[in-house]
């Protein structure tokens, strides 16, 4: 990979590791986060010549011109993760989301900057009818406003592909796991336990399920579709096959802290939160077809993401 690439959330969960395999693959970073869940520790290892951290904020139209001038190509992952914030305040994905994704193309197509990698999510479809789910399956209907906002950043970038020329890779993420985890419910477990070892309050049943991806394969897929698809508009399931239940997830987490004897306990109902899909599973044959699948099935990705996460968090207490 050549020239320069700037990343939106570099310094959250999936930007930090997506930006240290950039620069180990000879492209130059800059990195652009306001810090609200990401940390400065994530990417300041990476950070000299070739690293370039920016503290500013994608609702900031001049600041978001400034860091995509002589850019080549942008990742945006930057987006509001906290779907329960979400919820509670009803505006918050529609600016942290929508218009922020609104002011980066714009400031892309001022710049002069025409290719653009989107992290989106498998809670554009909603509660879909056929499972798995395609990229094809529709009509997209989410259930929170997170997925809303995912799904009308899509639109937003789709119609800069049609009338500024642009180039863009979509990819609807399952679940991602692994090092550097600012949100989730690994890292929720791990911060319960850390006030409770001998009981862990788990939202729902224990029976939703969903795919998880570990980040580096999440990274590896990503830059495989931007370095492999050519069409104006590329759009991927980025996901393994298969789901791994919250109750399995939650007797990793057990596991990988030591901890014998820990009571699970289920709040009940079938989902976890308003706006939880609880059953998901994703067609990946997209970006098969070009040769690329997962190495780890999703529970491997999660005992793996489990252990990481385990060790970096509650390391800390």
């Amino acid at each position: 990979m050549k020239g320069k690439a700037l990343v939106t959330g570099g310094a959250g969960f999936v930007g930090s590791n997506l930006v240290r395999e950039i620069l180990a693959r000879g492209a130059d970073v800059t990195v652009f986060d306001n810090l609200l869940l990401g940390r400065r520790e994530f990417v300041a290892p990476l950070e000299g010549p070739r690293c370039r951290f920016i503290l500013g904020d994608l609702k900031d139209p001049g600041a978001t011109r400034a860091a995509a001038r002589g850019c080549d190509i942008v990742f945006h992952l930057a987006a509001n993760s906290d779907i329960g914030e979400g919820t509670r305040r009803t505006d918050t994905d529609l600016r942290l989301g929508t218009l922020a994704t609104y002011n980066l193309l714009d400031a892309m197509r001022e710049e002069g900057v025409r290719r653009i990698a989107f992290s989106s999510s498998s809670t554009i479809y909603g509660q879909p009818k056929r499972i798995p789910t395609g990229e094809d399956d529709g009509p997209c209907l989410p259930i929170s406003l997170y997925g809303a906002s995912k799904l009308a950043c899509e639109g937003l970038i789709s119609a800069y592909v049609h009338l500024y020329g642009f180039q863009a890779w979509i990819f609807r993420f399952a679940n991602v796991i692994g090092r550097n985890a600012t949100h989730g419910a690994v890292l929720d477990f791990c911060h319960r336990l850390s006030q409770d070892p001998r009981r862990l309050p788990v939202l729902g049943d224990g029976r939703q399920a969903k795919p998880y991806l570990h980040v580096d394969e999440c990274v590896g897929g990503i830059l495989f579709g931007v370095e492999r698809a050519n069409d104006p508009i590329n759009v991927f399931n980025l996901s393994p096959e298969g789901a791994t239940s919250v109750d399995a997830l939650a007797r990793m987490v057990l596991e990988a802290a030591g901890l014998d004897g820990t009571e699970i306990v289920y709040s009940g109902g079938d989902r976890g939160w308003p706006g939880d899909v609880p059953q998901v599973r994703l067609d990946p044959s997209r970006l098969a077809a070009l040769d690329w699948r997962p190495r780890l099935a999703s529970d491997d990705a999660a005992r793996q993401g489990v252990r990481e996460i385990v060790a970096q968090v509650m390391g800390e207490r």
